[in-house]
Protein backbone atom coordinates (compact mmCIF):
# COMPACT_ATOMS: atom_id res chain seq x y z
CA UNK A 1 0.00 0.00 0.00
CA UNK A 2 1.26 3.43 -0.87
CA UNK A 3 1.03 6.24 1.75
CA UNK A 4 1.08 9.95 1.13
CA UNK A 5 4.52 11.50 1.77
CA UNK A 6 3.45 13.37 4.94
CA UNK A 7 1.86 10.26 6.44
CA UNK A 8 4.91 8.17 5.57
CA UNK A 9 7.21 10.65 7.31
CA UNK A 10 4.98 10.65 10.42
CA UNK A 11 5.04 6.84 10.62
CA UNK A 12 8.82 6.83 10.28
CA UNK A 13 9.17 9.33 13.17
CA UNK A 14 6.93 7.23 15.42
CA UNK A 15 8.99 4.12 14.64
CA UNK A 16 12.22 5.95 15.48
CA UNK A 17 10.91 7.17 18.84
CA UNK A 18 9.74 3.68 19.70
CA UNK A 19 13.16 2.26 18.86
CA UNK A 20 14.89 4.75 21.16
CA UNK A 21 12.52 4.10 24.09
CA UNK A 22 13.50 1.58 26.85
CA UNK A 23 12.48 -1.86 25.77
CA UNK A 24 11.83 -3.31 29.23
CA UNK A 25 10.68 -2.08 32.67
CA UNK A 26 13.54 -3.99 34.28
CA UNK A 27 16.06 -1.62 32.68
CA UNK A 28 14.28 1.41 34.15
CA UNK A 29 14.49 0.00 37.69
CA UNK A 30 18.25 -0.85 37.60
CA UNK A 31 19.91 0.26 40.91
CA UNK A 32 22.28 3.22 40.81
CA UNK A 33 25.97 2.29 41.12
CA UNK A 34 27.63 4.29 43.92
CA UNK A 35 31.12 4.16 45.40
CA UNK A 36 31.17 3.27 49.09
CA UNK A 37 33.89 2.82 51.65
CA UNK A 38 33.91 0.35 54.51
CA UNK A 39 35.07 1.94 57.76
CA UNK A 40 37.73 0.21 59.84
CA UNK A 41 39.10 0.79 63.33
CA UNK A 42 42.69 2.01 63.43
CA UNK A 43 45.18 3.74 65.68
CA UNK A 44 45.09 7.44 64.83
CA UNK A 45 47.95 9.72 65.80
CA UNK A 46 46.72 13.18 66.74
CA UNK A 47 49.02 16.13 66.14
CA UNK A 48 48.85 19.85 66.79
CA UNK A 49 50.05 22.18 64.04
CA UNK A 50 51.18 25.40 65.71
CA UNK A 51 52.65 28.58 64.25
CA UNK A 52 56.01 29.77 65.47
CA UNK A 53 59.18 31.76 64.88
CA UNK A 54 62.73 30.53 64.60
CA UNK A 55 65.21 31.96 67.10
CA UNK A 56 68.95 31.56 67.60
CA UNK A 57 70.05 29.37 70.48
CA UNK A 58 72.82 31.90 71.21
CA UNK A 59 73.08 35.58 70.38
CA UNK A 60 75.74 38.04 71.49
CA UNK A 61 76.26 41.68 70.61
CA UNK A 62 79.88 42.73 70.15
CA UNK A 63 80.77 45.98 71.95
CA UNK A 64 84.15 47.59 72.72
CA UNK A 65 85.47 47.59 76.28
CA UNK A 66 87.98 50.39 75.73
CA UNK A 67 87.89 53.66 73.83
CA UNK A 68 89.67 53.77 70.52
CA UNK A 69 89.62 54.13 66.75
CA UNK A 70 88.91 51.08 64.59
CA UNK A 71 92.13 50.25 62.76
CA UNK A 72 91.12 47.01 61.02
CA UNK A 73 88.16 44.68 60.53
CA UNK A 74 89.37 41.08 60.71
CA UNK A 75 86.32 39.06 59.55
CA UNK A 76 84.10 38.56 56.53
CA UNK A 77 80.53 39.67 57.06
CA UNK A 78 78.11 36.75 57.17
CA UNK A 79 80.86 34.18 57.76
CA UNK A 80 81.13 31.53 60.44
CA UNK A 81 83.33 32.54 63.39
CA UNK A 82 84.51 30.68 66.47
CA UNK A 83 84.70 31.86 70.05
CA UNK A 84 87.85 33.91 70.63
CA UNK A 85 88.42 34.71 66.94
CA UNK A 86 89.68 38.32 66.43
CA UNK A 87 87.03 40.57 64.86
CA UNK A 88 88.38 44.16 65.16
CA UNK A 89 91.71 45.76 65.96
CA UNK A 90 91.68 49.20 67.61
CA UNK A 91 94.51 51.73 67.55
CA UNK A 92 96.54 50.75 70.63
CA UNK A 93 99.54 53.10 70.73
CA UNK A 94 98.30 54.89 73.88
CA UNK A 95 97.43 51.59 75.52
CA UNK A 96 100.90 50.22 74.81
CA UNK A 97 102.37 53.36 76.34
CA UNK A 98 100.24 52.88 79.43
CA UNK A 99 101.46 49.30 79.71
CA UNK A 100 105.10 50.36 79.35
CA UNK A 101 104.59 53.07 81.98
CA UNK A 102 103.10 50.51 84.37
CA UNK A 103 106.06 48.17 83.78
CA UNK A 104 108.51 51.01 84.56
CA UNK A 105 106.63 51.88 87.75
CA UNK A 106 106.82 48.24 88.80
CA UNK A 107 110.59 48.16 88.23
CA UNK A 108 110.93 51.39 90.22
CA UNK A 109 108.88 49.88 93.04
CA UNK A 110 111.15 46.83 93.10
CA UNK A 111 114.26 49.01 93.34
CA UNK A 112 112.74 51.19 96.06
CA UNK A 113 111.70 48.14 98.01
CA UNK A 114 115.19 46.61 97.80
CA UNK A 115 116.76 49.79 99.18
CA UNK A 116 114.16 50.04 101.91
CA UNK A 117 114.76 46.43 102.90
CA UNK A 118 118.50 46.97 103.23
CA UNK A 119 117.93 50.16 105.20
CA UNK A 120 115.51 48.41 107.53
CA UNK A 121 117.96 45.57 108.19
CA UNK A 122 120.82 47.98 108.91
CA UNK A 123 118.81 50.12 111.29
CA UNK A 124 117.44 47.06 113.02
CA UNK A 125 121.01 45.97 113.84
CA UNK A 126 121.91 49.42 115.06
CA UNK A 127 118.81 49.58 117.20
CA UNK A 128 119.78 46.23 118.71
CA UNK A 129 123.20 47.68 119.58
CA UNK A 130 121.38 50.72 121.00
CA UNK A 131 123.27 52.99 118.64
CA UNK A 132 119.99 54.51 117.41
CA UNK A 133 116.58 54.80 118.98
CA UNK A 134 113.97 52.11 118.72
CA UNK A 135 111.66 54.62 117.00
CA UNK A 136 114.03 55.08 114.07
CA UNK A 137 114.20 51.31 113.59
CA UNK A 138 110.40 51.07 113.50
CA UNK A 139 110.19 53.90 110.93
CA UNK A 140 112.61 52.08 108.62
CA UNK A 141 110.62 48.84 108.93
CA UNK A 142 107.41 50.70 108.06
CA UNK A 143 109.10 52.25 105.04
CA UNK A 144 110.05 48.75 103.87
CA UNK A 145 106.44 47.58 104.22
CA UNK A 146 105.23 50.61 102.22
CA UNK A 147 107.69 49.77 99.48
CA UNK A 148 106.37 46.20 99.32
CA UNK A 149 102.80 47.54 99.09
CA UNK A 150 103.83 49.81 96.25
CA UNK A 151 105.13 46.77 94.39
CA UNK A 152 101.68 45.17 94.65
CA UNK A 153 100.03 48.39 93.49
CA UNK A 154 102.39 48.62 90.53
CA UNK A 155 101.70 44.97 89.64
CA UNK A 156 97.95 45.65 89.69
CA UNK A 157 98.40 48.71 87.49
CA UNK A 158 100.45 46.68 85.04
CA UNK A 159 97.75 43.97 84.93
CA UNK A 160 95.10 46.62 84.28
CA UNK A 161 97.16 48.10 81.46
CA UNK A 162 97.68 44.67 79.93
CA UNK A 163 93.93 43.89 80.08
CA UNK A 164 93.11 47.22 78.41
CA UNK A 165 95.69 46.51 75.71
CA UNK A 166 94.16 43.06 75.18
CA UNK A 167 90.73 44.66 74.74
CA UNK A 168 92.09 46.65 71.82
CA UNK A 169 91.72 43.43 69.87
CA UNK A 170 87.99 42.63 69.97
CA UNK A 171 87.21 38.90 69.70
CA UNK A 172 84.06 36.84 69.10
CA UNK A 173 82.29 36.08 72.41
CA UNK A 174 80.61 32.93 71.02
CA UNK A 175 80.80 30.69 67.97
CA UNK A 176 78.25 31.22 65.22
CA UNK A 177 77.34 33.23 62.14
CA UNK A 178 78.41 36.87 62.27
CA UNK A 179 76.19 39.69 61.05
CA UNK A 180 77.19 42.78 59.08
CA UNK A 181 79.57 45.28 60.64
CA UNK A 182 77.94 48.42 62.01
CA UNK A 183 81.23 50.38 62.16
CA UNK A 184 83.85 51.20 59.56
CA UNK A 185 87.60 51.48 59.75
CA UNK A 186 88.47 54.87 61.25
CA UNK A 187 85.35 55.10 63.39
CA UNK A 188 85.69 56.12 67.03
CA UNK A 189 84.15 53.66 69.49
CA UNK A 190 83.63 54.01 73.22
CA UNK A 191 83.77 51.49 76.02
CA UNK A 192 80.38 49.85 76.69
CA UNK A 193 78.59 51.94 74.07
CA UNK A 194 74.89 51.06 73.57
CA UNK A 195 75.24 50.41 69.83
CA UNK A 196 76.72 47.03 68.95
CA UNK A 197 79.60 46.85 66.50
CA UNK A 198 78.17 43.58 65.14
CA UNK A 199 76.22 40.53 66.32
CA UNK A 200 77.12 36.84 66.44
CA UNK A 201 74.32 34.26 66.44
CA UNK A 202 74.50 30.54 67.03
CA UNK A 203 72.39 28.97 64.25
CA UNK A 204 73.01 25.27 64.83
CA UNK A 205 70.96 24.13 66.60
CA UNK A 206 68.02 26.55 66.46
CA UNK A 207 65.01 27.22 68.66
CA UNK A 208 61.44 27.36 67.36
CA UNK A 209 59.14 29.29 69.72
CA UNK A 210 55.48 28.28 69.47
CA UNK A 211 52.23 29.28 71.14
CA UNK A 212 49.30 26.99 71.90
CA UNK A 213 45.81 27.66 73.14
CA UNK A 214 45.31 26.94 76.82
CA UNK A 215 41.89 25.43 75.97
CA UNK A 216 43.53 22.85 73.68
CA UNK A 217 46.02 21.98 76.39
CA UNK A 218 43.25 21.45 78.95
CA UNK A 219 41.28 19.23 76.54
CA UNK A 220 44.40 17.20 75.83
CA UNK A 221 45.00 16.63 79.54
CA UNK A 222 41.40 15.53 80.04
CA UNK A 223 41.56 13.08 77.12
CA UNK A 224 44.80 11.55 78.37
CA UNK A 225 43.54 11.34 81.96
CA UNK A 226 40.30 9.70 80.80
CA UNK A 227 42.20 7.12 78.74
CA UNK A 228 40.82 8.30 75.42
CA UNK A 229 44.33 9.17 74.27
CA UNK A 230 47.72 7.62 74.82
CA UNK A 231 50.31 10.32 75.46
CA UNK A 232 52.87 10.73 72.67
CA UNK A 233 54.01 14.31 73.21
CA UNK A 234 57.62 13.09 73.38
CA UNK A 235 57.59 12.15 69.68
CA UNK A 236 59.79 14.15 67.26
CA UNK A 237 58.45 17.50 66.06
CA UNK A 238 58.17 18.11 62.31
CA UNK A 239 59.01 21.65 61.15
CA UNK A 240 57.38 23.06 57.98
CA UNK A 241 58.79 26.13 56.25
CA UNK A 242 56.95 29.04 54.63
CA UNK A 243 57.14 27.48 51.17
CA UNK A 244 55.43 24.30 52.40
CA UNK A 245 58.58 22.16 52.48
CA UNK A 246 59.45 20.11 55.57
CA UNK A 247 62.79 20.52 57.32
CA UNK A 248 64.99 17.45 57.00
CA UNK A 249 65.72 17.35 60.72
CA UNK A 250 63.07 16.66 63.37
CA UNK A 251 63.01 18.72 66.54
CA UNK A 252 62.46 17.86 70.19
CA UNK A 253 60.22 19.67 72.64
CA UNK A 254 62.40 21.43 75.22
CA UNK A 255 59.92 23.00 77.62
CA UNK A 256 56.59 24.75 77.94
CA UNK A 257 55.83 27.93 79.85
CA UNK A 258 54.44 27.68 83.35
CA UNK A 259 52.02 30.56 82.83
CA UNK A 260 49.38 31.62 80.31
CA UNK A 261 49.47 34.98 78.57
CA UNK A 262 46.33 36.76 79.87
CA UNK A 263 46.08 38.87 76.71
CA UNK A 264 45.98 35.96 74.24
CA UNK A 265 45.03 32.93 76.33
CA UNK A 266 48.05 31.02 75.03
CA UNK A 267 51.20 29.62 76.53
CA UNK A 268 54.60 29.19 74.95
CA UNK A 269 56.43 26.07 73.79
CA UNK A 270 60.06 25.83 72.70
CA UNK A 271 61.41 23.25 70.25
CA UNK A 272 65.11 22.58 69.64
CA UNK A 273 66.04 21.47 66.11
CA UNK A 274 69.32 20.78 64.31
CA UNK A 275 70.18 23.24 61.54
CA UNK A 276 73.52 22.17 60.01
CA UNK A 277 72.60 23.46 56.53
CA UNK A 278 71.56 26.88 57.87
CA UNK A 279 68.05 26.55 56.42
CA UNK A 280 66.43 28.17 59.44
CA UNK A 281 67.22 31.81 60.14
CA UNK A 282 66.25 33.88 63.19
CA UNK A 283 62.82 35.45 62.80
CA UNK A 284 61.68 33.02 60.09
CA UNK A 285 57.99 32.02 60.26
CA UNK A 286 57.45 28.25 60.49
CA UNK A 287 54.80 25.79 61.60
CA UNK A 288 55.45 22.79 63.82
CA UNK A 289 53.55 19.51 63.98
CA UNK A 290 53.66 18.13 67.52
CA UNK A 291 52.36 14.79 68.71
CA UNK A 292 49.31 15.17 70.95
CA UNK A 293 48.27 11.55 71.50
CA UNK A 294 47.19 8.28 69.91
CA UNK A 295 43.51 7.28 69.72
CA UNK A 296 43.27 3.50 69.78
CA UNK A 297 40.54 1.96 67.61
CA UNK A 298 39.50 5.25 66.05
CA UNK A 299 36.94 5.36 63.21
CA UNK A 300 37.78 7.81 60.44
CA UNK A 301 35.34 8.84 57.72
CA UNK A 302 36.35 10.51 54.42
CA UNK A 303 35.55 14.20 54.28
CA UNK A 304 33.80 13.78 50.92
CA UNK A 305 31.28 11.44 52.57
CA UNK A 306 30.10 14.13 55.00
CA UNK A 307 27.37 16.69 54.33
CA UNK A 308 26.18 19.54 56.51
CA UNK A 309 22.57 20.75 56.69
CA UNK A 310 21.18 24.23 57.28
CA UNK A 311 21.33 23.71 61.06
CA UNK A 312 25.01 22.92 60.94
CA UNK A 313 24.54 19.22 61.71
CA UNK A 314 26.72 16.68 59.90
CA UNK A 315 25.35 13.57 58.17
CA UNK A 316 26.58 10.63 56.13
CA UNK A 317 24.76 8.20 53.86
CA UNK A 318 25.08 4.69 55.30
CA UNK A 319 24.60 1.68 53.03
CA UNK A 320 23.36 -1.53 54.67
CA UNK A 321 23.96 -5.10 53.55
CA UNK A 322 21.06 -5.05 51.09
CA UNK A 323 22.26 -1.86 49.40
CA UNK A 324 19.61 0.31 51.05
CA UNK A 325 20.65 3.91 51.84
CA UNK A 326 19.90 5.64 55.15
CA UNK A 327 20.81 9.10 56.39
CA UNK A 328 22.83 9.09 59.64
CA UNK A 329 23.57 11.97 62.01
CA UNK A 330 27.22 11.87 63.15
CA UNK A 331 29.38 13.80 65.58
CA UNK A 332 32.85 14.54 64.28
CA UNK A 333 36.10 15.33 66.04
CA UNK A 334 39.32 16.73 64.62
CA UNK A 335 40.42 16.50 60.99
CA UNK A 336 43.25 14.12 60.13
CA UNK A 337 44.39 14.79 56.60
CA UNK A 338 41.43 14.06 54.28
CA UNK A 339 39.33 12.36 56.96
CA UNK A 340 37.31 13.24 60.02
CA UNK A 341 37.58 11.39 63.30
CA UNK A 342 34.12 10.11 64.29
CA UNK A 343 33.12 10.67 67.90
CA UNK A 344 29.55 9.31 67.66
CA UNK A 345 27.21 7.88 65.03
CA UNK A 346 29.38 5.34 63.16
CA UNK A 347 31.25 2.18 64.00
CA UNK A 348 33.83 0.02 62.30
CA UNK A 349 32.49 -2.26 59.56
CA UNK A 350 29.76 0.09 58.32
CA UNK A 351 29.76 1.38 54.75
CA UNK A 352 29.28 5.01 53.77
CA UNK A 353 28.68 6.50 50.33
CA UNK A 354 31.54 8.64 49.03
CA UNK A 355 30.19 9.54 45.58
CA UNK A 356 27.07 11.14 44.13
CA UNK A 357 25.61 12.15 47.49
CA UNK A 358 23.29 14.68 45.84
CA UNK A 359 21.53 11.82 44.01
CA UNK A 360 20.90 9.70 47.10
CA UNK A 361 17.73 9.70 49.18
CA UNK A 362 16.95 7.66 52.31
CA UNK A 363 15.42 4.30 51.34
CA UNK A 364 16.99 4.23 47.87
CA UNK A 365 18.55 0.91 46.85
CA UNK A 366 21.93 1.14 45.15
CA UNK A 367 24.65 -1.09 43.79
CA UNK A 368 27.64 -0.42 46.09
CA UNK A 369 31.16 -0.38 44.62
CA UNK A 370 34.02 -0.43 47.12
CA UNK A 371 36.24 2.63 46.75
CA UNK A 372 39.94 2.68 47.64
CA UNK A 373 40.73 3.76 51.17
CA UNK A 374 41.21 7.49 51.69
CA UNK A 375 44.75 8.67 52.28
CA UNK A 376 45.77 10.10 55.59
CA UNK A 377 48.00 13.01 56.49
CA UNK A 378 49.31 13.55 59.98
Amino acid sequence: MQFPPKRAALLALIAFIAACSPSSPAHQDAPLSVEVQTLAAEDAELRFVLPGRAAATQEADVRPQVDGIVARRLFEEGSQVVSGQPLYQLEDASLRASRDDAMARLEHAYATCAAARKEALRLKQLAGMQVISQQEGERSAAAHERAEAEIKMAMASLQTARVALGHARIVAPISGRIDRSNVRVGALVSAHQPAAMTTVRGLDPMYVDLSQSAAEWLQLRRDISAGRLQDNRALPVRISLEDGSVLDHAGTLQFSDVSVDPATGTYGLRVRVANPEGTLLPGMYVSASLGAGVRRGAVLVPMKAVTRDANGETHVMVVDGSGRVSRRLVQLGRALGERWMVEEGLRAGERVAVQGLHKLQPGLRITPMEAPAAGRQG
